[in-house]
């Protein structure tokens, strides 16, 4: 799983600034970006040509025809 959440560094400790569901102990990996990279991400506005439920039902079609 993959997803980008916004945190705050305080007295050497990434602090998460919303909800995490993470088990205690749990290792990650973390990407730093400068906040400039954070405010382009926010101020662009992408479109998908197509929804992820119309790619994954393609895919598993696919999958059925490949793998029975």
């Amino acid at each position: 799983m993959s997803k980008a959440i916004r945190v705050k560094y305080e007295k050497g400790v990434l602090k998460p600034l919303e909800p995490v569901d993470l088990r205690e102990g749990e290792e990650l990996v973390v990407v730093v970006r400068d906040k400039s990279f954070y405010k382009l991400v926010l101020s662009e506005s992408f479109e998908a040509e197509r929804s992820v439920d119309e790619v994954l039902e393609e895919v598993r079609k696919r999958g059925k025809k490949l793998y029975g």
